[in-house]
């Protein structure tokens, strides 16, 4: 328990010294990280791109592979959760308040402002919907997968602590309890606590923006900040509770109202429009999904200046919230084979996505191209609410929106000091309150750092350079993972071939 203590003890302390910092020196603070930014896009823009596509690769392979049929957990073992939970919860903790705050501005963003081309065009619709598909599809869940998968695997399979180091046994040995493990912990511990404090401003900004259209609040950080202090007692009140009532409950409400505002929209929204658009936008993210997923226009800095401000962003989000989401799904996939995993995990989810921004992001484009409207023109948080303006029932959506965008923080934060816990306490499945408080409680200060240093700019930036590192420790654990699935088929083997030795010898004798 030592080792546990000390990861616990050298993240706090690392967490505590950023936060301090980002108080006394914001914009120092601030400066540095944009710079850090500058650095890692520039250099290392490629080298995301081609390992984003090498884990939808890795993915694939291992639904069609010999290991499909191998289970999450020992033979005998059931799902702990039936399908449609299981579903709810990964959901909900994978991208819950990005599909809100990006369902309508990033459509519409790249239909204005195109990766190709001209804009507000019919083109532009197209291909900005097909790049809204790339970094919200296959690529982002095949990322959430592979780990997901090796951290599953090593736990229930071979009863290992739930920590990214010990996926790492089968390449690097008894290393992983020392020092190399330590550090490969504490990396992870990080990125999760980036990745989930970009998710956190952007619900705070929503909700704040919410609030300014229903009821005249003013939009400021100071008011970001209270909505941030009033989530954070409640989701440490659900964190009380356990995985198994909390996260869970919250989990099904957070379905029943993204399920329930999702048909609203499309049936006051323009619904043939909309199902045109998923149709020609699904055939053409198919079509392209490879050759998207590696482009960076070299001869071109303004293309290759959105993708890094784009698909890179994106490519490192998903990585940093890969010991969060990862975990998060492992804990509640038990039981599972691989093949259902994986293909539930890949598939089910880039189809509700690419529902979502169909229908969202649609009809904002719809409005703009078709009505005439200015909905690109409006700030990234303000652009869904700007839509419902438009639409009959426009404030019960609002009210809604502003629900589900309170619920899935909850859940949210909720698993990431459930997550950040286990990372902290040698991988327990059940961490105490008292440690999740601490985490949660840094968790909001550390968001509170980055938004006042550099707004959605500095959560970004967090983000990019936490993933880094994180990356070649991801490509580890794919070998790994190859390599003890190699050696459990090779004993299962063996095994067959002693038992048939054994039945043929009997049957000699007899």
């Amino acid at each position: 328990m030592e080792s546990d203590r000390s990861i616990f003890k050298i993240s706090i302390a690392i967490a505590i010294t950023f936060v301090f910092i980002g108080v006394i020196i914001p914009n120092q603070l601030g400066a540095v990280m944009s710079i850090a930014q500058s650095f890692v896009l520039e250099s290392f823009g490629w080298f995301y791109q081609l390992v984003a596509t090498f884990f939808l690769f890795f993915a694939v392979f291992m639904i069609f592979s010999k290991y499909g049929k191998i289970k999450l957990g020992k033979p005998e073992d059931k799902p702990e959760y039936n399908r449609p939970t299981w579903f709810a919860m990964l959901f909900s903790a994978g991208m819950g308040i990005g599909l809100l705050f990006y369902g309508v501005s990033e459509p519409i963003a790249h239909f204005s402002t195109p990766p190709i081309g001209d804009g507000n065009s019919e083109q532009s619709a197209i291909i900005g919907m097909r790049y809204t598909w790339l970094h919200w599809g296959l690529h982002a869940w095949a990322i959430y997968a592979v780990v997901a998968l090796a951290l599953a695997y090593q736990k229930f399979r071979n009863n290992a602590p739930g920590l990214m180091s010990a996926t790492l046994y089968p390449v690097l040995g008894e290393k992983v309890k020392g020092p190399i493990g330590k550090t490969i912990d504490v990396v992870a511990v990080f990125a999760t606590l980036f990745g989930v404090a970009a998710s956190l401003g952007l619900g705070s900004q929503q909700i704040n923006a919410g609030l300014e259209y229903l009821i005249g609040v003013p939009n400021n950080f100071m008011i970001q900040m209270i909505i941030m202090g009033i989530i954070t007692v409640l989701f440490i009140i659900s964190a009380n509770t356990g995985i198994s009532k909390g996260i869970k409950y919250l989990s099904n409400v957070n379905m029943s109202i993204a399920t329930l505002l999702f048909f609203t929209m499309l049936i006051l929204g323009p619904t043939l429009f909309l199902l045109n658009m998923f149709t020609t936008t699904l055939g053409s993210y198919i079509q392209n999904v490879t050759l998207m997923g590696l482009r960076l226009s070299p001869f071109d800095e303004n293309e290759a200046a959105w993708s890094q401000g784009w698909t890179i962003f994106y490519w490192a989000w998903w990585i940093s919230w890969t010991p969060f989401v990862g975990m998060f799904i492992a804990r509640v996939s038990k039981g599972r084979t691989i093949r259902e995993f994986v293909i539930v995990v890949l598939l089910i989810p880039t189809l509700v996505c690419g529902l979502w921004f169909t229908v969202f992001g649609g009809t904002g484009i719809y409005l703009e191209y078709v009505q005439g409207l200015n909905v690109s023109s409006q700030n990234l948080e303000t652009a869904l609410f700007y839509v419902y303006q438009q639409l009959p029932f426009g404030i019960l959506l609002s009210i809604l929106t502003v629900a589900l965008i309170t619920t899935f923080f909850v859940t949210s934060a909720d698993s990431a000091t459930f997550v950040l816990g286990m990372q902290t306490t040698g991988g327990k499945l059940n961490p105490s309150n008292k440690v999740k408080v601490t985490w949660g409680l840094i968790l909001v200060a550390s968001t509170a750092v980055l938004m006042a240093s550099g707004g959605l700019g500095g959560l970004q930036t967090a983000i990019i350079v936490s993933a880094l590192p994180l990356t070649f420790i991801i490509l580890l654990m794919c070998y790994g993972l190859i390599k003890e699935l190699n050696n459990e088929l090779n004993i299962q083997k063996n095994v067959s071939t002693k038992n048939k030795e054994k039945s043929s010898l009997e049957k000699s004798v007899s």
